[in-house]
């Protein structure tokens, strides 16, 4: 007892107790799981082999269905496939150029192609045998190629749907473009060889529209202008539209200013019914009605698709396709009912466009991604936007008919092959690394694959 009358703990004996609980926190520690413990930058040696865990992952990826939110299923010799067309003799890239043997490998899975390469007298067997398919399978053609691949759904990103696709598989996404271009575009078609194929395209498409609204001419003034487009827009949902989609970057930047009616009322009077604007006119009236478009897609609940990456055709500008100019719009709270699907994932600045899916209403799609990247490049890139926001990001193969031989029958198999060998390669180092459990990686590939696009558009009715 010390003057106080207070016991005093001996030194000793506190000693040894605290060694004691020490060794037990010790122990505790190094019996926890290591789901517990923080994540890794290198998988624990002796504790987890990367190739094994990825082949338990892919062995599963490869069962899950496919949702893709971006394609444009077609024969060779359908125009409506796009509003867009490949300029004559332009560049390719590596991975896509006819040469690639993953080309031909796919060709032989889908249909016992016997050869290595497509050589001309090869190609031709390759187009007697997809003829002939056609033939006997009628509808059923590409929802049996599907079944192939492993996809459920597709979104079918053409001018119109033919009859050769079946409405419960492929859903339609309806271009939008056209309606930016209503004016005389000589001036805008001068700028480059590209842009003259591009803009005629758009004039036929604006004609079809019109055509379908029962419309000749221009509407006299804006305010019959602003009707057609929400009539246009409405009736292409009726038709079975479930998003629309803009290649605006093509023609253009994706910055959108928002200029008032005041400014593009005497524009639009002045050039309905003749006379070519200037670049600045025009530019303010495409603004203005692609702020009006976007308030169709809030009054009918309709997704906005954005090309967003880089593009075809050898005079494409780069820094106005980076849909990193999409942030005014993007995070403008009067928009926060459009769900925008930013296609192609900003592809060369997916990295930094991740963050755009910061806003609730905001998705990326690694669309074209997984035909221009090798699945080791494409997995970092995966990685990286499901350690950020892996809810928010959406498979999709842009598959293409290239030619007669090479249809979009074989860019659908190889943008799923390539995803899901790039999807399971990242979840396998998340998993390596103690970021993830397997059970949760497998809960984010389903997201990636499926779930996440699936719940952004209204189920089949």
């Amino acid at each position: 007892m010390n003057s106080a009358g207070m016991r005093v703990s001996h030194p000793v004996r506190l000693r040894k107790i605290a060694i004691a609980a020490a060794g037990s926190i010790l122990a505790a520690i190094s019996c926890a799981p290591r789901a517990s413990a923080q994540a890794s930058p290198l998988p624990p040696k002796g504790e987890a082999d990367v190739h094994e865990i990825y082949d338990r992952l892919l062995s599963q990826i490869e069962k899950i269905p496919i949702f893709d939110n971006h394609a444009h299923p077609a024969f060779a010799d359908d125009t409506d496939v796009d509003a867009m067309a490949a300029p004559e003799g332009a560049s390719e890239a590596f991975r896509i150029r006819e040469t690639n043997p993953e080309l031909a490998a796919a060709a032989k899975v889908l249909f016992g192609y016997p050869y290595d390469d497509f050589a001309p007298e090869h190609a031709k067997w390759l187009e007697a045998k997809t003829t002939e398919m056609k033939k006997q399978q009628g509808s059923k053609y590409f929802s049996n190629i599907l079944d192939r691949v492993g996809i459920e759904t597709v979104l079918a990103n053409r001018v119109a749907m033919p009859d050769y696709l079946e409405p419960a598989r492929f859903r339609w996404v309806f271009f939008v473009d056209s309606l930016l271009f209503p004016f005389d575009n000589t001036q805008l078609e001068k700028r480059d060889s590209d842009e003259a194929l591009y803009l005629h395209l758009q004039e036929r498409v604006l004609r079809r529209y019109m055509k379908q609204e029962g419309v000749s001419n221009l509407p006299g003034d804006l305010a019959g202008y602003e009707a057609l487009i929400r009539n246009i827009v409405a009736d292409n949902q009726k038709r079975g539209g479930v998003a629309m989609k803009f290649e605006a970057a093509y023609f253009r930047s994706l910055y959108f200013s928002d200029p008032s009616r005041d400014e593009v009322e005497p524009i639009y009077r002045k050039y309905h019914a003749g006379g070519i604007p200037t670049n600045d006119e025009y530019r303010i009236f495409e603004d203005y009605v692609f702020r009006r478009l976007l308030d169709s897609a809030i009054a009918l609940h309709l997704p906005v698709h954005f090309h967003s990456a880089v593009g075809i055709g050898d005079y494409y500008n780069l820094r106005n396709g980076n849909g990193l100019q999409l942030e005014n719009v993007l995070r403008d709270p009067r928009y926060l009912g459009v769900t925008f699907v930013l296609l192609h994932g900003c592809y060369p600045w997916e990295r930094q466009a991740i963050w755009l899916a910061a806003m609730k209403n905001v998705y990326l799609d690694s669309s074209l991604m997984e035909l221009l990247m090798y699945p080791a490049a494409l997995k970092d890139s995966l990685r990286q936007w499901l350690e950020v926001f892996p809810d928010k990001i959406v498979f999709g193969t842009d598959a293409f008919p290239f030619n007669d031989a090479l249809g979009a029958e074989v860019t659908f198999w190889f943008g799923v092959n390539s995803a899901r060998k790039a999807i399971a390669a990242a979840l396998a180092e998340m998993v390596a690394e103690g970021e993830v459990t397997e059970a949760r990686a497998l809960e984010l590939a389903h997201g990636y694959l499926h779930d996440n696009a699936a719940k952004l558009y209204p189920p089949l009715k």
